[in-house]
């Protein structure tokens, strides 16, 4: 088991000890560029395992920012402009990594619920994804933790597929100097060096790419081999 070594406290917050020891499950982290296909197949991920009865929840990055992660303008009408400004989560480098550390912190509590937990992100900094995973691996209380509680997937798409796919219209818009700040044209992305698993998002089927995570969540003993 591990326990939690909390930092110096001056706020008189305390960690509190469970009484119920919970089945871990895992987060499957997926992460690449816009357009690269991250939702689709997190989301035939999640079909898959709802469909051999696993519990499974996706956490998709547009999703979250209609509440959780909300923007100051979707705050502003119901809690007022400061509330917003201070609350609310820009596109900024310092609001994205805002962004990813609240959604680390959700993962980690439903992975001690025990349910396989996706994550659609851009996420496109190294340093928060494996900030992210310390907060995975790295917790908590009662609740033994290993390193495959934390599983990466690279969506590796060539810029270019991205671009011609383009759902959201952000890569026009960045080409014609309206965005600013994207992801792959302006802004970096960092690829992980060492994820758990890397799809080939610009030529394989999803279908094909969905049973390549089921078999790694088999080959980590998330899964019966058998659900694979």
């Amino acid at each position: 088991m591990t326990n939690r070594t909390p930092p110096p406290d001056r706020t008189l917050v305390r960690w509190h000890e469970h009484s119920v020891q919970r089945q871990r499950g895992c987060v499957v982290w997926f992460t690449g560029l816009s357009g690269s296909g991250k939702s689709t197949i997190a989301n035939a991920v999640d079909a898959l395992l709802a469909e051999r009865g696993i519990p499974s929840y996706l956490l998709d990055g547009d999703n979250v920012r209609h509440g959780l992660n909300a923007g100051p303008d979707r705050l502003a009408a119901e809690y007022g402009e400061t509330f917003a400004r201070r609350f609310g989560l820009t596109f900024s480098a310092e609001d994205r990594q805002e962004n990813i550390r609240r959604i680390g912190c959700v993962a980690e509590l439903f992975c001690n619920a025990g349910l396989i937990t996706l994550t659609a992100f851009v996420s496109p900094y190294r340093g928060d994804r494996e900030r992210v995973r310390r907060i995975v691996c790295g917790s908590s209380g009662t609740v033994p933790v290993e390193p495959a509680d934390f599983l990466e997937v690279f969506v590796d798409t060539p810029l270019e597929i991205c671009e011609q796919r383009d759902p959201k219209g952000l890569y026009q818009l960045a080409r014609s100097g309206k965005l600013k700040g994207m992801t792959g044209i302006d802004d970096p992305y960092e690829p992980p060096l060492h994820p758990e698993l890397v799809l080939d998002g610009g030529q394989r089927p999803v279908a094909e790419l969905a049973a390549q995570v089921l078999g790694l969540l088999a080959q980590k003993g998330k899964i019966p081999a058998s659900n694979a």
